[in-house]
């Protein structure tokens, strides 16, 4: 039986302009926005409309305007009936994703990951760490590589997107030792990203406990759908482990690819990457293309979505 798995994008999917259509045609999305606004004590909601991309960027605003964008393109798809059999979300998306299945309450997590993203930014000085993009990455070499090219300092993998991309973090020189011996091994290409600071790695450390706190004051159901985690990409369905992963997600790998094959083998055939952008059905493509995809960020999707879940509907 066909089984469907709704996908939350993480950062790197925000752009000015995203989720404002939603909220001008669903009072659903309207209504999530107007949360947030609340639970933060400022307009997020202007951010993710208006911008400007320069605040938006800041990883403290990115956060929580993804999840708000996520959580209300979800709150349109629940209205119309669509109820995903298992969730996951990249890095930041697990927020969504908890949200989505009932465990974490929005107003809980818009307030959770803005100070998430504030904890990761203090966590390394600016230019101390950074990040970057392997395309096509000797997987068989990469562990002998990164212990090479760490000499004394941190760098690791920080996210396993798919078999045809991977993103490695920690100190900036350590990082682009990494990056030139990776393409010497054959890397097709090494792209530096610009982030503000070199998450999923140890550095984050300071990070992850400043969080802890705010994880264990913040109440966590059983969950309605299961979740696929990033950390240890396996199912889980309990509110405890559902915050153990968060915790353990902030200097871990998002073990994407290992995830996605997870809900594969779950049978999951169908997937709605529920939020902004398009990052996770490209991903996915590589990853096993015979799940069927669409995305869900504005009206004008919905033909799509409809086309792809009508067996489901009801």
């Amino acid at each position: 039986m066909s089984k469907i798995a709704f996908l939350f994008p993480g950062q790197g999917s925000q752009f000015a302009g995203m989720g404002k259509t939603l909220a001008e045609t669903y009072p659903a999305a309207k209504a999530v926005f107007e949360q947030a606004d609340a639970a933060l004590g400022f307009p997020i909601s202007t951010l993710c409309f208006e911008g400007p991309d320069d605040q938006l960027k800041l990883t403290e605003n990115t956060q929580p305007a993804l999840l708000t964008v996520s959580v209300a393109a979800y709150a349109v798809l629940r209205d119309l009936g669509y109820r995903p059999d298992y969730v996951a979300g990249h890095s930041l998306g697990e927020y969504s994703a908890l949200v989505a299945a009932g465990s974490l309450q929005f107003a809980d997590a818009v307030r959770i990951v803005r100070n998430r993203g504030r904890y990761m930014q203090q966590a390394v000085p600016a230019g101390v760490g950074a990040m970057s993009a392997i395309l096509k990455p000797p997987l068989d070499q990469l562990d002998r590589i990164l212990a090479e090219a760490a000499q004394g300092e941190v760098v690791s993998p920080a996210n396993f997107n798919s078999p045809d991309q991977i993103v490695i973090a920690g100190h900036a020189g350590a990082v682009a030792r990494a990056g030139e011996a990776l393409k010497a091994a054959g890397a097709k290409r090494v792209v530096p990203l610009p982030v503000s600071a070199p998450f999923h790695c140890a550095l984050m450390k300071p990070a992850q406990e400043q969080l802890k706190a705010d994880l264990d004051a913040a109440a966590f159901a059983d969950l309605t759908s299961p979740l696929v985690n990033n950390v240890e990409a396996r199912l889980v369905t309990s509110g405890a482990d559902a915050r153990q992963g968060l915790y353990l997600q902030v200097p871990g790998a998002v073990r994407w690819t290992d995830s996605m094959r997870a809900l594969v083998s779950a049978g999951v055939d169908k997937a709605v990457e529920v939020g902004a952008g398009a990052v996770l059905s490209g991903l996915m493509r590589q990853i096993d293309g015979g799940v069927k995809m669409a995305k869900f960020s504005e009206p004008a999707d919905l033909d799509k979505v409809r086309e792809l879940l009508a067996p489901a509907l009801g």
